[in-house]
């Protein structure tokens, strides 16, 4: 996956830009999917020929200050444009298979939360680490289970997520942006999820770059205690490489509180009593 990185991405990325968004007149009889690259350079104030060599990979070397007017251009925001600086820096951080383990420390803390669903999960979208109240609400957070091969590939799962197309696009975003073209297991993991998902094959080749958000909320369809609206925040684990803690907690006296004390108490038990954390 090494390759041309900066041209793949500046390519697909070029692809989607409306000419009309951009100030540019078209007509019936365009055959090109978004912008040309003689149309980009003009607009970014770079000659046609540099920008061809930059996006054949024959220019190894952008400033920062082209990058920038490429990144404006193509509309990218904040976080793009610095994975495109990235790019073209060729920052690597070549990860492996697995990632730093979870200090006992952290899964000691989220084990004594009992009504607080909290995972730890991986630069990949592995789940490292997760409390009992997390595996019951779904076992997508089940240790070893990747979150992006899951929702894609195990109906299960697409029933679990409401807005499940939604939920896939942005953990497809997210995997990219926090991953680098040239890492062997996200090459493993691509491949893979390429021949398994028609969704995949459509949704990698746009280049979409989208870090996780820190929180908000995600509403759920549990088999067994139906609808929850869980709000979620997700934290950086100091010391760690990549690891983020996803903590979700349910408005006290609603429904979805009463729901997670229905998968406290376990299957064919009565809800726990208010009070439990």
């Amino acid at each position: 996956m090494a390759g041309n990185v900066v041209g793949e991405y500046l390519r697909a990325r070029r692809e989607q830009v409306r000419p009309e968004d951009v100030g540019i007149t078209v007509n019936s009889h365009r055959r090109v999917a978004g912008l040309r690259r003689d149309e980009l350079a003009m607009l970014a104030g770079i000659s046609t020929e540099y920008y061809t060599r930059l996006e054949q990979g024959r220019d190894r070397n952008p400033s920062a200050q082209v990058l920038d007017a490429v990144a404006r251009v193509l509309g990218l925001d904040r976080e793009a444009t610095a994975y495109l600086h990235g790019l073209a820096a060729h920052r690597s951080r070549r990860g492996t298979p697995s990632d730093d383990p979870v200090r006992p420390s952290i899964t000691r803390l989220i084990g004594t939360w009992d009504l607080t669903p909290a995972y730890v999960q991986g630069r990949y979208l592995d789940v490292l680490a997760a409390n009992p109240i997390a595996a019951a609400l779904s076992p997508v957070y089940t240790p070893g289970t990747n979150l992006l091969r899951a929702v894609l590939l195990e109906p299960a799962a697409q029933r679990f997520f409401t807005g499940w197309e939604a939920r896939v696009s942005g953990l497809v975003a997210s995997l990219r942006a926090g991953s680098t073209p040239d890492d062997p297991h996200l090459a493993e993991l691509v491949e893979e999820l390429s021949a398994e998902s028609e969704l995949f094959r459509d949704l990698w080749p746009r280049h979409d770059v989208r870090p996780q958000p820190g929180g908000g909320t995600h509403h759920l369809c549990h088999p067994d205690v139906g609808e929850l609206e869980l709000k979620y925040d997700k934290f950086a684990v100091s010391g760690a490489d990549d690891q983020l803690l996803v903590v979700y907690q349910a408005e006290p006296g609603t429904p979805s509180e009463k729901a997670l004390r229905t998968l406290l108490s376990g299957p064919g038990g009565t809800p726990a009593p208010p009070g439990r954390t």
